[in-house]
This record gives structure tokens, C-alpha cells and sequence, in this order.
């Protein structure tokens, strides 16, 4: 049995793709998608004993060890995942173990199938250790009784979907298309006729009237060739926008939690292929299918006039496309490679600009320097091997088209010496070949761009596969919040990286009273923060459940809950644009009362006067750089100008100097009245006029109570206290 090798999309993804392959060489088929959310893939990837939970959910029985190379040859059960240069997940397939042998087979996720010798094998797979690490996979009875998963993204049925929405138009590039088959069919019999009729017979006033009318036909291929065009570029243009803006509708709607394992430079590439799918869809596709019929009337003008030319060139055409197929595997495994580097260059661009303070701070330029040349390097022995094997078959195919041009032309030049052709039928045989070699061009070119087209599809189909974050809403809204609208945490418990990894949140209990103030306190890495995401919905918890007014928090809408919720995070975002724009960010039209109103409460006002430009002052990536204090206020303004019912603030005036932290605490507060403010902390002048004060220590609840209460007891939230009065005083 040949084992089915399956590529994996982004970096990360060679562990759930090892497993897929080996489920899929027992009978079972299951997405990537579906292994990675069971091993809990992170932007780190996934861990051995993420592989081996995953596994043993769709019937495996697994187990993990440090081995010999004996062992492998004598005892464990192939195939099998290795761990790769501590860094990465290979499969060992099922093979013979020879004495002779020198080379081993092994399933790269990245690579392909690769054999490789017994030296270079024990240096990655043991990675300087005396044993290495391997993940051993038995099916069991459940395993063959599961019902299996594949992915329900039809790429193709998707893309020509968008072709169905313009019919209209491709009405009228078929009417053009048999328009100029049609004029192009006369084209050869006229010139026959020239020949055989007008030259042969002296007779001027035929050729003259030939001529007149392939000029005719030219005018007319002419006028055929510029509507064309303009019919496919305004056909092109709303097909592109169209497949990009639905990309990036679906990206939007998908969990923050997905973000969360995907490099940039991984999304950056699939936002690239849209460009070969773009140019498959509307280049090729069309451009092909026009020329195909041009090629199948050519081909019966053709054989109309000699049969056994006709057969020659389907046979040498035959051979040149055998010729391209013959190398799509090994230029499917160049491409998997290629969008590996270039995102790894996205990843590394990124960092070199984004963190260009660092970098001069800590003198590592060179250093830095070198990890994008060595990407570069990659990229350019890619480049290589994409020219050589695009030369080759290039070459190859060429030269089967030239024996082929060759042969006939000896044929049809034999034909008219021997008399069995006039020279007439010669010149459009001639006439004809050459317009049947250029859709045939064409179609080795579709073949190589359906291949670039199918590879990039596989890649979005991941994304389109996602369930959307309010997909399986039932009660999308909170019909009524102005009473009961309490929120309770019942015995909420998180972690990030699945059940093997360490609790953020443990057990979490206790109500958050409508209309009321309540602010979260702890050490760092308490799990503050980490419980603020989950209020907004970014993650849902791994154990227990919180409520709102009596409803679920799973059961809400995301989108709803976040229109009546106004938040500031940690690592808040400002927009390239105007302050205008980044404070009323949620509305396209802006009230002006309600940003002024924001404004003062957030004391931005403060600082946007002395600008020429005022609230029309551009700032972020394309304006004026501003303040972390500034940038903040800017933020709190954003959550101000929404008028929520809900308000939650992570560490949001961390970064005022003192005076515009006590105006704008001494403006919320007055905002602040009847709604529900959760606010997170260490400032003691921000959270000590709170209703009520939750501690949090190592993920769990330890004291809660008023600001009084608490530094009566002289435990957990005294300390605190104590530690940052003794800090400031320093």
C-alpha cells in the first residue's frame, strides 16, 4: 500500500497534517482544520502530547517514547510520527528494514516524500540525544466506527460561482468568440482561393477582391478583439473585488481565537493567492476555453483537408501535454516550499520594521540582518529549482512542437511536388497549424495555472471551512438591560493551549452587579486580563459558564454584545486617519456632540487644540505620532462615544501622568453612573471608589469586598496596597 502524503498549509501545521496522513493511510479522511482545533495548535505549533490526545479522540491508541533506531526496526508500529530536529513532525511509513539499505523513506508535511540516508536520519530524528522521540499510532475498533471528516469547501464550484453572477457578459464573449471562429474559418479557404484561383489563373481582379476581403476579416477580428477586452477587463474587475472582499468578510466574522495560531505572513500569503486564483478565473479560464474552440474548428478545417496531418499534430500535441503533466508533482512540492519561505520572509519583514527600536536599542542589526538573508537564500534556491524545472518542460515541449512543425511542413511540401497538394492547400495547412499552436500554448499554460489555482484553494479552503463566531447562535440579543442584567461567573475555568496546558482562570466565582462598579486586582499573570477576554467573547471558557441577566454567554451574539459593550484593552489600536474617525471608529457618520462629549470625558480635548487641524489631525501609521498617554485617552474616547451599557477597562489610564488621571477618573465616574463597569488595575486611585473589589491570585478568586472591607482584613488586597504605596514613596 502506497502512503497517501498530504502537505501541510502554514508552518505550524506539520503535526495535525503527520496525523492525517496516517489516518488517511487507515481509511479515514479528516480536515487539518479539524486536527488542529483537537491538538490545540498555537503560532509555537503543536506539542507531542497535543498530536497524541488528538489522536486517541478519533480511535487511536497512542504512545510516546524515547527509542533506539533498533526499536524502530524491531518493535514499533509504522507507520509512526517523529519528532524532527526538535522542531518539527516527519512520518515514518511502513518500509523494510534491509541490512544493505541505505536510505530511509520519510513523509515531510513540507518536503514530500523524501529518501534520505541513515546518518542524516539519526542526526535529525535524535537531534544529538542518544534516542529520539517518536509518537506510536494503533487504530482501534472506534477508530474504523467513527464517522470520518473531510472538507466541505468545493474550491472550484465556489470560484465559478462568482462567474454565474454575469451571465450577461459571458454571453457576450461566447457572441464574440464564434464570431471570430467564424472569420478566422474563411481565412485559410481565402487563401487557397488567392493562390490556386487568382495567381495561378493571372487573374488580378480575384486577388485584388481576396485581399479587400481578408482586410474586411482583419477589421472585424479587430473590433471583435477591443470589445472583447473591454468586457473582460470590467468582468475581471468585479470578479477580483468580489472573491478578495468576500475573503476578507469571512475573515472578519471568524473568532479572535483563530488569530491566535496564525502568523501574519501565513495570512499575508493567502491574500496572494488570490492573485493566481483571480488569474486562473478570469485569464486562463476564459483566454482557454476561447482558444479551445478556435483549436476544435481549426482541427476539423484540418482534418477536412489532410487526415493524416491532422493525426500527427494530435499526437505530438498529445505528447508535448503528456509532457507538462509529467512534472506537476515535483513543481507542486516547489510551490508547497515556496509559500512556507515567503511567509517566513513576511514574518521577518514584519519584525525587522515593527521592531526597529528594539533592534537599534540592542545593537542586533546584523543579526537580524542575517535572518532575513538566510530566508532570502532559501527563497532564492526555490527561485532556482522553479526556473530549471520551468525551463525543462518548457524545452521538452518545444521540441516536440518543433519536430512536429518539421514533419508537417516535409509532408505538405512532398504533397505539392508530388502533385497530390496544391500549393494553395499547402499555405493554409501552414495558415492553419499556426493558429491552432497558439491555443495549444495556451492550454499547457491553463494546465500549470489550474495546478497554481487548485494549491491555493486548498490553502483558502482552510479559512472558508472556519465556523464563524455567531454561526450557531440561538438567542443572538438580550432583549432588556435595564434590570436583572447581572453578570455571574459560575465556576469559570480557562486554559489556553488545551487540557494539558496550565490553567489561566481556576474555579472562578462571583457576580458582577448591574449598574455597578466592580474592579479586578492582582499580581501580574493573575489571569486579569484573561478574564476580561472572556467577558467580551474573544475566548469561550474551558469549564463553567457565565451568564448575563440569566442568558448565556455562548447563546449572545459576539457582534451584539461588543455594539452594547464599550472596552479598552491593554494593546488598544490606533487607526491610520483622523481622531475624529479613531473615536467615533464604530459609526461612519459622526456626531459631533457625542465626540466632543467623549472627548472631555477623556480629556483628549487637552491636547487635540494645540493641532493646526484639531479633530481632522491624522495620526497613526500615515499621520502625527502620539503619546502612549495620548493614545490611551484616544482609546477611552472610543469606548465613551459608543454610550454602552457595559464598560470594561483594562489598566486604560496605566500610562497618564497623575493629573490626567485624576481628571478623567473624577469625568468617568460621572459617566460611569448606571452602567456596569468592570475595571482592571494596580492604580489605588482608580479602583479604590469601587462597589465592589475582586482579588485575583494565581487564576483563583481570593477576597472580595469594598476598598474598606479589604484593608480592614489586612491579607491579600492590604498587601497589594502596601507594596504599590511603598513603590511610589521610593
Amino acid at each position: 500500500m502506497s502512503f497517501p502524503l498530504l502537505r501541510q498549509f502554514d508552518k505550524m501545521d506539520c503535526g495535525p497534517t503527520c496525523l492525517r496522513m496516517i489516518a488517511k493511510y487507515y481509511g479515514k479522511h479528516y480536515s487539518t482544520d479539524k486536527l488542529k482545533d483537537l491538538s490545540f495548535v498555537t503560532k509555537g505549533g503543536s506539542t507531542l502530547l497535543g498530536l497524541s490526545d488528538a489522536a486517541e479522540k478519533i480511535g487511536f491508541r497512542t504512545f510516546g517514547a524515547k527509542v533506539s533506531f533498533e526499536d524502530i526496526k524491531e518493535k514499533v508500529t509504522l507507520p509512526c510520527i517523529l519528532h524532527w530536529n526538535n522542531q518539527h513532525f516527519v512520518v515514518l511509513p511502513r518500509q523494510k528494514f534491509r541490512k544493505k539499505k541505505k536510505k530511509i523513506l520519510i513523509a515531510d508535511p513540507a518536503k514530500g516524500m523524501v529518501n534520505i540516508s541513515i546518518n542524516t536520519f539519526l542526526e535529525n530524528w535524535k537531534a544529538n540525544q542518544t534516542k529520539g522521540i517518536v509518537l506510536i499510532l494503533e487504530p482501534t475498533e472506534a477508530f474504523f466506527k467513527n464517522e470520518d471528516e473531510e472538507h466541505t469547501f468545493d474550491g472550484f464550484r465556489f470560484l465559478f460561482g462568482y462567474i454565474k453572477r454575469y451571465k450577461k457578459y459571458i454571453l457576450h464573449l461566447f457572441l464574440s468568440v464564434f464570431l471570430a471562429s467564424v472569420l478566422s474559418l474563411v481565412t485559410p479557404f481565402l487563401t487557397q482561393s488567392l493562390v490556386d484561383a487568382g495567381i495561378n489563373h493571372q487573374n488580378s481582379g480575384y486577388v485584388i477582391l481576396i485581399l479587400l476581403s481578408q482586410f474586411v476579416i482583419f477589421l472585424g477580428n479587430t473590433s471583435i478583439d477591443l470589445i472583447r477586452g473591454w468586457i473582460l477587463l470590467h468582468l475581471n474587475s468585479r470578479i477580483n473585488i468580489n472573491i478578495l472582499t468576500d475573503f476578507l468578510i469571512k475573515l472578519m466574522k471568524l473568532p479572535i481565537g483563530f488569530f491566535d495560531s496564525k502568523l501574519i505572513g501565513d495570512l499575508h500569503q493567502r491574500i496572494g493567492d488570490h492573485s493566481r486564483i483571480q488569474s486562473f478565473l478570469t485569464g486562463s479560464t476564459i483566454s482557454t476555453l476561447f482558444s479551445l474552440i478556435n483549436l476544435v474548428v481549426f482541427g476539423i478545417v484540418l482534418a477536412v483537408y489532410n487526415l493524416y496531418i491532422f493525426l500527427i499534430f494530435s499526437v505530438f500535441s498529445f505528447a508535448a501535454v503528456s509532457w507538462i503533466v509529467l512534472h506537476l508533482k515535483r513543481r507542486k512540492e516547489i510551490d508547497y516550499q515556496k509559500f512556507r519561505r515567503l511567509s517566513d520572509n513576511e514574518n521577518v519583514l514584519f519584525e525587522l520594521i515593527t521592531g526597529m527600536q528594539e533592534i537599534k536599542l540592542n545593537n542586533c542589526e546584523t543579526s537580524k540582518r542575517w535572518e532575513w538573508e538566510r530566508v532570502q537564500a532559501h527563497i532564492y534556491k526555490l527561485n532556482n529549482a522553479t526556473l530549471k524545472l520551468g525551463q525543462y518542460q518548457q524545452s521538452g515541449s518545444a521540441f516536440l512542437h518543433q519536430c512536429k512543425n518539421i514533419l508537417i511542413t516535409y509532408l505538405a511540401a512532398t504533397g505539392v511536388i508530388e502533385g497530390r497538394m496544391t500549393i494553395g492547400v499547402m499555405i493554409s495547412i501552414s495558415f492553419i497549424i499556426g493558429q491552432m499552436n497558439g491555443p495549444l500554448d495556451q492550454l499547457l499554460g491553463f494546465i500549470q495555472s489550474y495546478q497554481d489555482a487548485k494549491l491555493s484553494l486548498d490553502r483558502l479552503g482552510e479559512i472558508h471551512n472556519k465556523q464563524n463566531e455567531d454561526q450557531s447562535i440561538d438567542s443572538p440579543r438580550i432583549p432588556d438591560l435595564d434590570r436583572n442584567a447581572d453578570i455571574i461567573l459560575h465556576n469559570v475555568s480557562f486554559r489556553y493551549n488545551g487540557p494539558n496546558s496550565p490553567e489561566v482562570l481556576n474555579d472562578v466565582s462571583f457576580t458582577i452587579p448591574f449598574g455597578k462598579i466592580t474592579a479586578v486586582v492582582g499580581a501580574s499573570g493573575s489571569g486579569k486580563t484573561t478574564l476580561l477576554k472572556l467577558l467580551l467573547k474573544f475566548y469561550n471558557p474551558s469549564a463553567g459558564g457565565i451568564t448575563i441577566g440569566g442568558t448565556s454567554l455562548k447563546k449572545i451574539s459576539a457582534k451584539w454584545w461588543r455594539s452594547v459593550s464599550g472596552s479598552v484593552m491593554q494593546e488598544g489600536h490606533i487607526f491610520s486617519g483622523t481622531i475624529a474617525k479613531n473615536i467615533s471608529i464604530s459609526e461612519e457618520n459622526i456626531s459631533i456632540s457625542k465626540m466632543h462629549r467623549a472627548a472631555a470625558i477623556s480629556n483628549v480635548a487637552d491636547f487635540v487644540e494645540e493641532f493646526p487641524n484639531g479633530y481632522q489631525t491624522k495620526i497613526g501609521n500615515s499621520g502625527i505620532s502620539l503619546s502612549a498617554g495620548q493614545r490611551q485617552r484616544i482609546q477611552i474616547a472610543r469606548a465613551v462615544y459608543k454610550n454602552p451599557n457595559f464598560l470594561f477597562f483594562d489598566e486604560a489610564t496605566s500610562a497618564l501622568d497623575s493629573r490626567n488621571e485624576k481628571v478623567i477618573n473624577e469625568n468617568l465616574q460621572e459617566f460611569f453612573q448606571g452602567r456596569t463597569v468592570l475595571v482592571i488595575a494596580h492604580r489605588l486611585s482608580t479602583i479604590k471608589n469601587a462597589d465592589q473589589i475582586i482579588v485575583l491570585e494565581k487564576g483563583k478568586v481570593v477576597e472580595v469586598g469594598t476598598h474598606t472591607e479589604l484593608i480592614a482584613r489586612q491579607t491579600h488586597y492590604f498587601n497589594l496596597i502596601q507594596n504599590q504605596i511603598e513603590m511610589n514613596l521610593q
